[in-house]
């Protein structure tokens, strides 16, 4: 199967579309740090994926797929941050938290099969 075909690729590409839709809620003097880090961070899983799901062995795979629930797991704090310093309105953030939980618990379940798998 295509890495575009796997759900949780398609969830973490939710993800990133949706901080990107976040963003530009951020004050300006924010664009080269959190907003840098932020869309670095929320880019990184997705790629992550695709790039451990190409590789060959359960290891290679198992590290790709670590590095992506990382990259998850530093957006989910940059984003409470965020929300913490009013710059998200935690309406607004409702639907990306709910695709961050969602992929967190895929990315949770591969690597466990992929630690199997070795």
């Amino acid at each position: 199967m295509h890495y575009q075909n796997a759900l949780v690729w398609r969830k973490a590409m939710e993800v990133a579309r949706g901080v990107y839709g976040l963003v530009p809620l951020l004050p300006r003097e924010e664009v080269y740090g959190m907003r840098s880090q932020l869309t670095r961070a929320a880019v990184s899983v997705a790629t992550n994926i695709a790039e451990g799901w190409t590789r060959e062995s359960p290891r290679d795979k198992l590290h790709f797929l670590t590095i992506a629930h990382g990259s998850l797991s530093e957006v989910e704090t940059m984003m409470t941050l965020c929300e913490d310093f009013g710059w998200f309105p935690s309406a607004r953030t409702a639907g990306v938290r709910a695709a961050i939980d969602e992929t967190s618990r895929m990315l949770t379940a591969l690597r466990r099969r992929k630690r199997n798998e070795r």
